[in-house]
């Protein structure tokens, strides 16, 4: 989760950004706007020690002999403090992070309209081939679906709306 939200808040300009995270420092020095995702790196980190310590928990486990093993203080070590440090790091990441995401909701928006799977909606009423050569065109012009379905005047506005509403394609039926 920590991961995904570092890609979903990746940005300003070249990467996903369609969730804005606190800014909990100073951004950074050379990408004036960008927030840096600290907690997330944070907590990500957490989880390499976990992992780690998960290692040594294996070994200090695999190296009991008969019924003693004297690597116990080891792993009840290497059990309790990455249990610690999760609690805490998750505590802090919903707390610092988590509640204060905000969706882009434009961007969104913006990467639905320009999705080119929308075409699946547009083939009952205009036909594979159609949808196809749309598709391609919108791909190498950048032009959205629903601009090139209006300038070829292929189906009316309310139509186009009503059969490219994400909604639609996305909702329970």
């Amino acid at each position: 989760i920590a991961n995904d939200l570092r890609w979903l808040a990746s940005g300003p300009r070249c990467g996903l950004a369609e969730i804005r995270l606190p800014a909990l420092q100073p951004g950074s020095s050379i990408m004036p706007g960008k927030v840096n995702p600290v907690l997330p790196e944070a907590l990500q980190q957490v989880c390499a020690r976990a992992i780690g310590a998960d290692a040594a928990v294996a070994w200090a486990g695999a190296n009991g002999n008969l019924e003693l093993n004297t690597f116990m203080p080891l792993l009840a070590r290497e059990l309790l403090e990455p249990i610690r440090l999760l609690a805490a790091a998750t505590d802090l990441l919903a707390r610092n992070c988590v509640a204060g995401i905000e969706a882009d909701t434009a961007r969104c928006e913006e990467l639905v309209e320009r999705s080119h799977a929308l075409v699946t909606a547009l083939v009952p009423a205009i036909g594979y081939d159609r949808a196809a050569a749309l598709a391609k065109t919108s791909a190498a012009t950048g032009r959205t679906l629903r601009e090139l379905c209006l300038e070829q005047n292929l189906l009316p506005p309310d139509q186009l709306d009503a059969l490219l509403d994400p909604r639609s394609m996305t909702g329970p039926r």
